[in-house]
């Protein structure tokens, strides 16, 4: 098992890429938190990895209330006495023509996506510092490299912000023994994705060398390689998972 014993934190663990990674880290090991703002959701991810053992505790939390993180980070505390791994995959993604883009809908998505990695990330490595070793992860996207479409400019934004932000708290935690990185996905068929329009889905779909959408599983494996021992010479990396649609 590569997370034996380990402590880890998933945000947005109730669906999607998230709990893909929940499901998988118990699998090698791991004393899975699932973090979520739907309790109900993080319960039930809770509960399918519970049937195979282990000491995993479901918990309701807005990555962008400051209060609630810190909550968050008390109770981990609490149950565990660390967290060793923090994986951000807490995240919105909405289609909205540039010019039609509110305030309203912009700061959403900012204190979600990036707001919410960096609250996140900080109470984490507060702990993470102390003990001299830990190892985050966070989901960026293809779309934060390249622009994403005209109406995911926000999306887009944050989650360049997100790319940004690993590389600052890369340099920062390296002394620590801390490794930080974050994962870039292209189109992966997810809920987040499958509301899209179906021209916009064939659209993207064609514009991928290997001819299809990834799955959840596949990111969760790539995040699993970064936070083992395999990836111990990695940090301040930001991995494309897309296919082929960019090849940097």
């Amino acid at each position: 098992m590569k997370l034996r014993e380990k402590v880890a934190v998933i945000t947005g663990g109730g669906k999607g890429i998230g709990k893909a990674v929940a499901l998988l880290f118990a699998k090698e090991g791991a004393q899975v938190v699932v973090a979520d703002l739907d309790f109900g959701l993080a319960q039930q991810t809770v509960a399918e990895i519970a049937r195979d053992g282990g000491n995993h505790l479901a918990v309701k939390v807005d990555v962008a209330s400051s209060l609630e993180v810190a909550e968050m980070a008390a109770r981990v505390k609490e149950a565990y006495g660390r967290i060793d791994i923090l994986v951000n995959c807490a995240g919105i993604c909405e289609i909205v023509p540039f010019i039609e883009l509110s305030e309203a809908a912009w700061d959403r998505m900012m204190d979600i996506n990036l707001k919410g990695t960096f609250l996140c990330s900080q109470a984490a490595m507060k702990m993470m510092m102390e003990a001299k070793s830990g190892c985050i992860v966070s989901i960026a996207s293809l779309a934060g490299k390249v622009g994403g479409i005209a109406a995911g400019a926000h999306y887009a934004a944050s989650k360049a912000g997100v790319i940004c932000l690993t590389m600052s708290m890369a340099r920062l935690g390296a002394p620590y023994g801390i490794r930080v990185n974050a994962v870039a996905p292209g189109p992966i068929a997810t809920d987040m994705t499958a509301v899209w329009p179906e021209a916009t889905q064939a659209a993207m779909t064609k514009s991928i060398p290997l001819g299809r959408m990834g799955e959840a599983e596949e990111v969760a494996e790539a995040i699993l390689f970064l936070c083992s021992p395999a990836a111990a010479f990695i940090t301040g990396e930001t991995m494309n998972i897309n296919g082929g649609i960019l090849m940097d």
